[in-house]
């Protein structure tokens, strides 16, 4: 396994929509289980292969505070079924900053597994959350795009500035 690297907002690659995975394949199911030990190694609750400039139709998730209850989504596809929730998100692609986004509440998702089987999983509070999170990235999609223009702008800046610190203490 390997640690990916994660594109960071405002990287115009995150924009790009990510195609249907033909077929599970070995080199899919390595691909998971890098975007795992990433995710993991971030640390972070969520991660889709377009943040690892992998723009292909695959999502996992695990919001268990032991990382024991990994899920793997392949070609995904949600249908809501209810409510709406408002939490505060925040995303490996830009990192240290949060903010409140609305969601619904409750979801189905249908998707293939690592193993290439088909499931569903209904999914409720903060695993509808991140699901919702990771899929909107598929689509080219940060939780940034919720947010007043003003906030993205201040976002963009801090990031910025944060990235020519780093470079300057390098």
């Amino acid at each position: 396994m390997a640690l990916l690297p994660i594109l960071e907002y405002p990287s115009p690659r995150l924009r790009i929509r990510a195609q249907p995975v033909a077929e599970v394949t070995a080199a899919v199911r390595r691909l998971i289980d890098d975007m795992f030990e990433t995710m993991y190694a971030a640390p972070g609750i969520g991660l889709s292969a377009s943040q690892v400039d992998v723009h292909r139709r695959i999502i996992v998730v695990d919001v268990s505070p032991e990382h024991d209850a990994p899920h793997a989504f392949v070609n995904p596809e949600i249908e809501v079924l209810g409510g709406v929730q408002e939490r505060e998100e925040g995303c490996l692609s830009v990192p240290g900053f949060q903010e409140t986004v609305r969601r619904a509440e409750r979801i189905r998702v249908t998707a293939l597994g690592r193993d290439g089987e088909p499931f569903t999983l209904e999914a409720e509070g903060l695993l509808s959350v991140c699901i919702q999170h990771e899929c909107d990235h598929l689509e080219g999609k940060l939780f940034v795009d919720y947010l007043s223009s003003l906030k993205r702008g201040r976002i963009r800046k801090k990031l910025a500035k944060q990235r020519r610190e780093e470079a300057a203490s390098a």
